[in-house]
């Protein structure tokens, strides 16, 4: 009996435990191989299965990828948002279930339509579907971009990428490896060169694309201060924390009244802006007299609309304010009916669902730079962000992490932010809640970053940049090409028998 039978017959006890290593190879592990070695086996699992047994392989391997990547929904929703724990475990299996949903799809069509056994499937299909669903997933039914294979690749040669094709095109690079691995193990002579030649190409293009200054610096320097309050999200809006945590972010803020950016994180202060308008004009009025400009999250009713929005707020020369475009379902709005809608609601969002903002917004003016904003996990849409970044010298994303307890997320959150610089070739100032609270160079590295659940403010200096990467340009455009030629070759092939690919 071959190895390749064996997997075939022990394909539903491998699946589930393969997936759930490759949540490994994201962070806070970011064990980097496991994104080229879990995948392979996935290939390796759906080699001879039927229809229904890919189907069924895909969904156990994206079910565990997803259980063991985002448990921390579990977290957010029942221990901090103190919903039922029914509540809790439906809506973090039924987000596992979708998720696996798709992979399975993706096993089904492969096994019952696409080429047979060989380096066409292996190393075009396969990378090709693999990233057709990342992508999918990213956007439809509001999307969930979390986990693609990219962003395991940020410590990696494979990184290089990111400012050609963005995250898809780091995790189609990926892809292939994993392709090209299995080539190796059941190609014939012919094929197994092929798959070297491949894994060459990947690494010496990467090297070379490694070496390119997509931006440039515009020779100036801005020295910011980044503050986190480390506020526990039990206690922000127990009745009399306000003053609380009001006098704390002052008196954080004040030893740094001098730098040209100062940053607060998202929703820093438990009350609505209208209601502490007198705190935010005297703060507004020292930070003008010591030339600094303030930039902080904060939650507003619009006094013209009347609607609830998580927001960030620029305090410069003018006010200048930015809304969440992406808002979170069932943490900022309730996709239910009004009914059901009161009696879900989170502890920690005490108003009306909040109303995503335009989706034109402009860079904000600060500190003589152009900052482009997000809020929170809005910055995983990575092709949402581009216009917005075009115009801009600076990136700034306000979040608050503390939904999300001492587990992964935060630190998976941050490689995300990290990949929007990367892609983008700018810096970007990064304050949360009560971590990672990070200083962001243009190439994706950390400048520097402070330690969770402790208040503190992470100084530094940063170099705007002009310019615009490859994939500024064509967004996810040059790489879906790719794919979807990848995935019309796959199908398009004639299906051959395993004898005529495989060696013996």
């Amino acid at each position: 009996m071959s190895a390749l039978d064996v997997l075939d017959r022990r394909g539903e006890w491998l699946a589930l435990p393969a997936g759930a290593a490759l949540a490994l190879a994201f962070a806070p592990l970011s064990l980097a191989p496991l994104a080229v070695l879990c995948p392979a086996v996935l290939f390796l699992l759906w080699e001879n299965a039927r229809p229904r047994a890919a189907a069924w392989r895909g969904f156990l391997f994206s079910g565990g990828t997803f259980l063991a990547g985002t448990y921390w929904l579990y977290n957010s929703i029942h221990l901090v948002g103190q919903a039922p724990l029914w509540i809790a475990l439906f809506l973090m299996l039924g987000l596992v279930a979708i998720m696996g949903s798709y992979t399975a799809a993706l096993g089904y069509a492969v096994a019952r339509w696409g080429a047979a056994s060989g380096p066409l499937r292996w190393m075009v299909l396969l990378p090709a579907g693999w990233v057709l669903v990342e992508w999918f997933r990213g956007w439809f039914l509001s999307g969930f971009p979390w986990l693609a294979l990219g962003y395991s690749q940020l410590g990696t040669p494979l990184r290089a990428y990111a400012p050609v094709a963005g995250v898809y095109g780091t995790s189609l690079a990926t892809a292939l490896l994993a392709g090209a691995i299995v080539t190796l193990l059941l190609g014939r002579r012919a094929a197994r060169l092929a798959a070297l030649a491949v894994v060459v190409v990947v690494y010496v293009a990467a090297g070379l694309l490694g070496r390119v200054e997509w931006t440039q610096p515009r020779g100036t320097e801005v020295s910011v201060a980044l503050v986190q309050g480390a506020v526990p999200q039990s206690m922000k809006w127990v009745p009399g924390q306000r003053e609380q945590t009001l006098e704390l972010y002052a008196r954080l803020t004040g030893p740094h009244l001098g730098a040209d950016i100062i940053v607060w994180p998202e929703a820093a202060l438990p009350a609505l802006e209208s209601d502490i308008r007198d705190y935010l004009e005297t703060l507004h009025a020292a930070a003008r007299a010591s030339g600094t400009d303030l930039v902080m999250g904060l939650l507003r009713r619009d006094p013209l609309t009347g609607a609830y929005h998580n927001a960030m707020v620029a305090f410069g020369a003018d006010e200048q304010w930015y809304y969440k475009r992406r808002l979170v379902p069932f943490g900022e709005f309730f996709p239910v009916p009004a009914a059901v809608r009161e009696w879900l609601r989170l502890m920690n969002l005490p108003y009306s669902d909040f109303v995503p903002g335009p989706d034109d917004p402009r860079p904000l003016a600060v500190g003589g730079e152009a900052l482009a904003p997000t809020i929170c996990y809005e910055d995983a849409y990575a092709s949402e962000q581009l216009a917005l970044a075009a115009g801009s010298t600076l990136l700034v994303n306000v979040t608050n992490d503390a939904w999300f307890g001492d587990s992964t997320a935060p630190h998976q959150h941050l490689d995300i932010s990290r990949m929007r610089s990367l892609e983008t070739g700018r810096p970007m100032l990064r304050a949360t809640n009560d971590g990672v609270t990070a200083l962001i160079a243009h190439d994706g590295k950390l400048i520097g970053a402070l330690p969770q659940f402790q208040p503190g403010v992470l100084t530094g200096v940063v170099a705007p940049r002009t310019g615009f990467t490859p994939y500024m340009r064509t967004g996810n455009l040059a790489v879906l090409a790719i794919v979807f030629l990848g995935m019309a070759l796959g199908f398009g092939a004639p299906r051959l028998r395993r004898s005529e690919a495989v060696r013996p």
